[in-house]
């Protein structure tokens, strides 16, 4: 049976599980997850956090990571001012990148969410306002999220990936990791 790992990824922490390239160390997931021949299935930049799955299948990694698949990445972004109706819109429609169009997204602005403080915490600046939204995509470019919000008018200060698919990080703590049984397909 596949072993699969929800990892909540603290901010700063790179998505692998070495740094031998780096002249001053920085934080992978060996110094969290001790488990051997699991991998991650996708990515989490560095400057983002939140949810990370890491399988030992590669057939499940690969249906999880790749695009074709389409299935859904949920985010929660605080962005810097307060995006109204046409900038929504437009991301739900589809914004034009340098790598050409993205998919329709779903997205809406939400309340503050009841999330863990970050370290370093986000830049407060008192003369611009900010605001969360939600947003669901169904593929996974470079940077995509940031670069959708920033496309629209609105960059992103903080980057909380939830959900991937049914799974989601749900009373799991920064640095902090659970595994669960694989069932079914995947949405």
């Amino acid at each position: 049976m596949a072993r699969l790992i929800l990892f909540n990824k603290p901010f700063e922490v790179l998505s692998q599980f070495t740094d031998a390239k780096s002249p001053s160390p920085r934080a992978t997931l060996s110094d969290f997850i001790d488990v051997p021949g699991v991998y991650p299935a996708g990515r989490l930049d560095r400057d983002s956090e939140g949810l990370l799955l890491l399988t030992d299948d590669g057939r499940l990694q690969a249906r999880i990571a790749d695009p074709k698949f389409k299935l859904p990445k949920t985010y929660l972004v605080q962005v810097e001012g307060e995006p109204d109706e046409a900038a929504l819109a437009a991301l739900r429609k589809g914004v034009m990148l340098k790598d050409g169009m993205t998919r329709p997204a779903e997205v809406s602005r939400i309340d503050p969410p009841d999330l863990w403080p970050r370290n370093p915490p986000v830049r407060f600046r008192k003369s611009v306002p900010d605001c969360w939204i939600e947003l669901t995509i169904r593929e996974g470019r470079n940077r995509q999220v940031r670069r959708m919000t920033a496309a629209v008018g609105h960059p992103t200060l903080r980057l909380v990936r939830w959900r991937i698919g049914d799974w989601a990080l749900d009373g799991i703590a920064p640095g902090e990791w659970r595994e669960i049984a694989v069932t079914g397909r995947l949405s």
